[in-house]
């Protein structure tokens, strides 16, 4: 008994150790994919560039994050029942101008309320402008799928959210790279979406 239960303690310890392994303290893995931050609630509709007064105090030179830049904007979300569309002021934070549109996308996934339901579940790939058309691409999964008047109030929220960009003066929505006749079977898509 005294024998099984020393071997039992020394199997813990190495599997303590063993887990330990390979990690150096204080240092964080990064993938190099870092999506933009989005934070819920309300604020005035202004962009601030963020400060990058930020010292390096543990000794270490290196590489300095981009500055991150917040901006205002209003998601579209729906009541339980799907009726219309409820606006929502977002905060977003990006680091470079071209990743405020994915910002802006993440926010149309989780309304941060429960009385406000999101109609976008889809794995956003990724949000191109060229020349004032802004190519969204998504991945759609079986679970993101809405009725008729799910999939018109989603596609008039993607809308009203993305075409508060000045810039942006059309929207290509693709899924899995390709064009589709309808996002999910109901409401045809035009190619491409412009503004109203």
């Amino acid at each position: 008994m005294n024998r099984m239960s020393w071997r039992i303690c020394g199997l813990v310890l190495l599997l303590a150790l063993a887990s330990g392994c390979g990690q150096k303290p204080g240092t964080a893995q990064t993938s190099g994919n870092e999506e933009p931050q989005v934070e819920q609630g309300a604020g005035p509709a202004t962009n601030h560039q963020g400060s990058n007064n930020a010292e390096n105090t543990s000794g270490e030179t290196g590489t300095e994050s981009p500055e991150q830049q917040t901006l205002s904007i209003k998601s579209y979300y729906t009541d339980d029942q799907l009726n219309e569309l409820t606006e929502k002021e977002q905060t977003i934070r990006y680091a470079k101008d071209e990743d405020k549109y994915m910002a802006a996308l993440e926010t149309l996934k989780d309304s941060g309320d429960s009385e406000l339901l999101p109609l976008w579940k889809v794995e956003f790939r990724s949000a191109t402008l060229s020349e004032g058309m802004l190519t969204v691409d998504i991945t759609l999964p079986d679970e993101a799928r809405l009725g008729a008047g799910g999939e018109a109030l989603a596609v008039e929220a993607l809308q009203n959210t993305l075409f508060q960009f000045q810039e942006i003066e059309s929207i290509e929505l693709l899924v899995d790279g390709q064009q589709t006749e309808s996002l999910m079977g109901h409401v045809e898509l035009e190619y491409p979406m412009t503004r109203k």
